[in-house]
């Protein structure tokens, strides 16, 4: 269950901006502050299953918008092409400052 709040708070921080406003209300509170669905149900009014079918959606959207551009897949990889370079640059070139400085810089992009 943890992996799976982390992959969604992930994917939603990549896609938030193309859910409507109450997909991302429900996402935030429920992945984002840890509202219950019948704490976000009563908050909007609404039943707890709409809630509950509202947030099953928008995990799909999610999902299917990183099938198709792989946002979090390509972070993930250059976090670790980021690591391996800094391992590197610390074997061989462990005093050189200025390297760590650019690295330090290309993870602030981030």
């Amino acid at each position: 269950m943890l992996e799976k709040t982390m992959r969604m708070n992930y994917l939603y921080d990549f896609y938030q901006a193309l859910l409507t406003p109450k997909q991302r209300s429900y996402m935030s509170l429920y992945y984002l502050d840890d509202y219950s669905l019948g704490e976000i149900a009563e908050q909007y009014e609404v039943s707890r299953q709409a809630v509950y079918d509202n947030i099953k959606r928008t995990e799909a959207m999610l999902e299917e918008y990183e099938k198709k551009l792989s946002l979090f897949q390509k972070f993930q990889k250059r976090k670790q092409l980021m690591n391996e370079l800094k391992d590197y640059v610390l074997q061989k070139y462990g005093n050189d400052q200025q390297l760590f400085h650019i690295i330090k810089e290309l993870e602030e992009l981030e």
